[in-house]
């Protein structure tokens, strides 16, 4: 899952990432509305989360103009006003969520992990391939019954070609969804991650390489 976070509040921003890294998501994050709206045009971000009030570009722009251009990130915007009529407003604009600031974190990740869902065509959230067993809520998976114990980006990866119903998926598109855009493009993280997967993965091997073209289970 990848976010990104646009927020003029640095610390609160910083600490919001962290919180995000540690439930295995991969964050960006922008601290003005003319950034974040750059950011939000270059990458593909499965949620947005945006505050409302940002200099530079209002929040309300930056959702208008992003709904506007095809954007088809989920967008979850942060207010410090948590009135009726800001949440009309904010929803008004094409946003998906509205949350008012302050904000319990366990509940931010709840909904950013149901926005992610409604940003992709719908998968259950406990997926099977023979004894392949990859429960995407509670970010684990098991094989014949045994845990894998995979880190964040191993479980990225591995969810992303599990859940991509036998289609090739480019090793360019597991570094956009995986990784952030501190990634290096000609970086070899992919391929590593991949055969540290396949080697908790076991025998016989599930994840096949495609030449030229990708993985795919």
């Amino acid at each position: 899952m990848r976010v990104l976070v646009i927020e003029d509040d640095e610390e609160m921003a910083g600490a919001v990432a962290v919180g995000l890294r540690r439930a295995q998501m991969a964050v960006d994050v922008a601290v003005d509305g003319p950034g974040g709206y750059e950011r939000a045009r270059a990458n593909d971000y499965d949620v947005i989360v945006l505050d409302r009030d940002l200099p530079g570009m209002h929040g309300d722009r930056v959702c208008a103009e992003l709904i506007a251009g095809g954007c088809r990130a989920r967008i979850l915007m942060l207010t410090a006003a948590g009135t009726s009529a800001d949440l009309v407003d904010g929803l008004g604009l094409g946003a998906d969520d509205y949350l008012a600031k302050p904000f319990d974190f366990p509940v931010l990740v709840a909904r950013i992990g149901a926005l992610a869902r409604r940003a992709h065509p719908a998968v259950p959230p406990v997926v099977r391939r023979h004894d392949l067993v990859v429960d995407t809520a509670r970010r684990s998976a098991w094989r014949a019954d045994r845990p894998l114990g995979l880190t964040p980006k191993e479980f990225g990866v591995l969810e992303l070609l599990v859940t991509s119903g036998g289609r090739t998926v480019s090793a360019e598109e597991l570094l956009e969804r995986v990784w952030d855009e501190a990634a290096d493009p000609f970086t070899n993280a992919v391929k590593i991650t991949v055969s540290r997967l396949r080697a908790k993965l076991g025998d016989p091997p599930i994840i096949e390489t495609v030449s030229k073209s990708g993985y795919r289970i």
